[in-house]
């Protein structure tokens, strides 16, 4: 079945150039420029995936995704011109499940489309999401993880980072958007203060599965949780 994109870009010729990426590889595309048009097609058109703009003329894009999320798992990769670090995370943060900065390749938007289609959506329900690795599972109403069908005991900064970590999977997280995603005011804080969390979020782990690490680190680069996990 053709899987279906919904573009939300206010600028005619990069939708055009978007369009015509996605529709060489065999996608169905339909185009919008204001939130208020895409949340209209979302309703009738049901798209597999979204190209988010975060310069929309009616809303941010951020704050149409955070809408998108209250209802629907559809995966969002958010396309736009803003490029500073905080965008990024607060971008992924909100339920985003991929973010390319403009100029961008439209072979490349392509390819990270089908990407993200095969990864699946990026969440269900929001309170309680059963994660990508079975082992884990998230109550986020309680403010609970359970692993191996075992709950873990954390501390509130231990769960914030371990629920990043399983939100998704294989994905490379910096210190620095650790902090930003789990911290209230990250700039207080050190980032070695993240090396610590994960240190003991490890211990808590390995005495559930003593052979098994699902967290990998990436030297210089930061954490992720293994998708084998």
């Amino acid at each position: 079945m053709t899987k279906k994109i919904l573009v939300v870009e206010d600028e005619p010729a990069i939708a055009e150039n978007i369009q015509y990426a996605l529709s060489t590889e065999g996608f169905e595309v339909f185009w919008c420029a204001t939130a208020g048009e895409a949340l209209a097609i979302h309703e009738k058109q049901a798209p597999d995936l979204v190209v988010l703009d975060v310069g929309l003329p009616d809303r941010s894009g951020f704050e149409l995704c955070k809408e998108l999320r209250r209802t629907s798992d559809v995966p969002v990769i958010f396309l736009t011109a803003r490029d500073s670090e905080v965008d990024k995370v607060v971008g992924l943060e909100i339920g985003g499940d991929d973010y390319m900065v403009k100029p961008f390749s439209p072979r490349e938007l392509a390819a990270r489309v089908k990407a993200v289609l095969r990864r699946g959506p990026a969440c269900a329900d929001p309170a309680t999401v059963p994660s990508a690795p079975a082992l884990f599972q998230v109550d986020r109403n309680r403010l609970l993880i359970t692993y191996g069908g075992k709950p873990l005991s954390l501390s509130r900064y231990e769960f914030r980072i371990l629920d990043v970590l399983v939100a998704r999977p294989g994905w490379v997280f910096s210190r620095e958007q650790l902090m930003a995603m789990a911290w209230e005011e990250p700039e207080a804080s050190m980032d070695r203060t993240v090396d610590t969390h994960i240190k003991t979020i490890r211990v808590k782990l390995k005495e559930i599965t003593p052979d098994a690490d699902p967290i990998r680190t990436h030297r210089g680069l930061g954490y992720s949780l293994r998708d084998s996990a």
